[in-house]
């Protein structure tokens, strides 16, 4: 334990300095990597409606193609993601940077909707896998007093490129179709694919974790080039390094000491809002079309939606720590039922302008719970079984990802353009009332931990 602590001092010492050019090359690296992420994450939703012109197909013929993505990134996340810890950062980055870009290009020659069916499900499981790796070694290398401005920046890549994509997609899709989105989101990635290779350098902590007879020597060149005064590393350092061996939380824990309330309130939060988000999302565009939006201005509904997002996830990521979580989501969940309701109410006026502004809001009332979230498992499990408690809920969270962008078109097919709005009311609903469920749940269990009054 003694050597693990003087180890962690003296990579932790150099890393802890002022942000060195090298250590804001991985970042940027990071970035781009998930800015690539998020805009292929988002290909289907503003290519939606070209592709059911271009293969001729209904509207709830693209569910199927929305939904595979979605699987394939919750399949990756928890496959892919996990090899971060084996293989190494590294690897695993470069892994699924070439599976998502070379399945994204692939899109752009495929001619049936079965093939971009299974290249969006092969493209998922390299997004779904990068992204837990990528904001992994962006935190490793940055200062503990800035880790936690550098992993939000770094996951507003994800909005940032959804919204990158939406604005090319107005400008090029009637030009050159809705191949030239695929060709520009699997192409780029394989060009910065490469310079990854050459640039990217290896999580120090895996390496000193790895006892490799090579690990030494990498680490000593790494450091060096975050800081030319670093001090040289023996190799009794490194002997016997290993990972904190810290006991593992067990998933039962989740429901005992009167936790199973809180735990079933939680994963409803989770569920029942990325059911809306998702389902908002994924098929905003065909549904602004669908209500008489012109064919080239659908996909800046996306650019809309994903630009308010990171403008109110700024000052959400300050004041979030500072502010009682549950009460925030409610009042994020509340203004979310209030945009969908004026959405329900407006879509068929055609005043594009309050629509695209309610659009905005839902950047905040239905997107910006995205970081709020977090914040709720830190307030309402204890440390010990908080990093199961957050696995588990956004497992749960992407799960309804799936069910939110499989049902939209179902949605929109049953019930019209107005329906679509008004029943994004009810997981919406669902939500608030599961925040309500939480606030109640921890302050029955906080009254029930109070010591008892001494008799006087």
């Amino acid at each position: 334990m003694q050597r693990e602590l003087q180890e962690k001092s003296i990579i932790n010492t150099v890393i802890d300095q002022k942000l060195s050019a090298y250590q804001w090359m991985v970042i940027i690296l990071c970035f781009l990597i998930a800015l690539f992420d998020g805009f292929d994450t988002q290909a289907v939703a503003f290519t939606g409606p070209a592709l059911l012109t271009h293969f001729n197909l209904d509207t709830g013929a693209l569910a199927p193609i929305l939904t595979a993505g979605i699987v394939g990134m919750t399949l990756g996340a928890m496959l892919l993601g996990m090899t971060g810890d084996r293989l190494g950062r590294r690897k695993t980055l470069l892994i699924c940077t070439a599976i998502f870009s070379l399945a994204t290009l692939l899109i752009a020659f495929a001619s049936s909707v079965d093939q971009i069916l299974v290249l969006r499900f092969i493209a998922g499981l390299g997004m779904g896998g990068a992204t837990p790796v990528l904001l992994a070694l962006a935190a490793e290398y940055s200062p503990q007093r800035v880790k936690g401005m550098v992993t939000t920046g770094v996951l507003l890549a994800l909005p940032a490129g959804a919204m990158l994509g939406g604005l090319l997609a107005a400008k090029i899709l009637p030009v050159v179709g809705w191949q030239g989105i695929y060709l520009i989101g699997g192409g780029v990635p394989v060009i910065l694919l490469m310079a990854l290779f050459f640039l990217l350098p290896e999580s120090l902590e895996y390496l000193a974790q790895s006892n490799k007879p090579t690990a030494l020597s990498a680490i000593q060149k790494i450091l060096g080039k975050i800081s030319p005064q670093a001090g040289l590393i023996q190799q009794q350092d490194l002997t016997g390094v290993s990972s904190q061996q810290a006991q593992k939380a067990k998933f039962s824990l989740l429901f005992q000491d009167k936790m199973a309330g809180i735990t079933l309130g939680v994963w409803g939060t989770y569920s029942f809002n990325w059911i809306a988000w998702f389902m908002l999302l994924s098929w905003l565009p065909t549904v602004l079309k669908q209500a008489g939006l012109a064919p080239e201005n659908a996909p800046y509904a996306s650019v809309t939606v994903n630009a308010a997002f990171i403008v109110f996830a700024l000052p959400l990521a300050y004041f979030l720590p500072k502010l009682n979580t549950a009460r925030i989501l409610g009042f994020m969940l509340i203004t979310g039922l209030l945009v969908v309701a004026g959405l329900g109410l407006f879509i068929e006026t055609g005043q594009w302008g309050y629509i695209f502004s309610l659009i905005a809001l839902a950047g905040f009332g239905i997107g910006g719970q995205q970081l709020a979230l977090n914040y709720l498992v830190v307030a309402a499990y204890p440390a010990q079984i908080r990093a199961t408690a957050t696995g588990w809920a956004i497992g749960m969270g992407r799960l309804g990802a799936i069910v939110g962008s499989a049902i939209g078109g179902i949605v929109l097919t049953q019930y019209g353009v107005s329906g679509y709005f008004y029943a994004l009311g009810i997981p919406l609903l669902v939500a608030l009332l599961c925040v309500f469920f939480i606030r109640y749940q921890i302050t029955r269990v906080a009254e029930d931990l109070k010591p008892p009054v001494a008799p006087t």
